[in-house]
């Protein structure tokens, strides 16, 4: 009985969540998109990118693995066959939609209360290098 809640407990303490958010812009503008990496019980599940002052929401799909100008990264699809190519660059990601076009930086964003209001987000990078190491770990893997 004893070992069944000992196996038991370390399934629980396994089961994980954790995502890695990059933004682009200033929230609650126009230009603001933000991009959202999920990872559950050690493997990568889903991909939302948010967009606009009311940040409407999309999820993409993980297409694969890629070499791009010569830099490890990955490409990911929206439901509308749009595709864009994702390249880790030290702490920021390179997000662009063609070869050769310029791309834009996105830098990890904080999620939780700022001057004491708002709410803890526990399954958030804590910060830039945990967020950077979700993208490593799970991403480009």
């Amino acid at each position: 009985m004893v070992m069944a809640m000992i196996l038991g407990a370390g399934k629980v303490a396994h089961a994980q969540t954790q995502v890695a958010s990059y933004a682009f812009g200033k929230p609650g503008t126009a230009t603001y998109e933000r991009l959202s990496f999920w990872v559950k019980d050690g493997q990568r599940t889903d991909i939302y990118y948010a967009y606009g002052a009311a940040r409407k929401e999309a999820k993409l799909n993980y297409l694969s693995k890629a070499q791009l100008n010569n830099k490890p990264g990955f490409k990911v699809r929206f439901s509308n066959g749009h595709v864009l190519a994702i390249v880790p660059e030290g702490l920021l990601l390179q997000v662009g939609d063609a070869p050769g076009k310029a791309s834009k930086s996105f830098a990890w964003e904080y999620e939780g209360p700022v001057n004491g209001i708002g709410t803890f987000c526990q399954s958030c990078a804590a910060d830039e290098k945990e967020a950077m190491r979700i993208i490593r770990t799970y991403y480009l893997k």
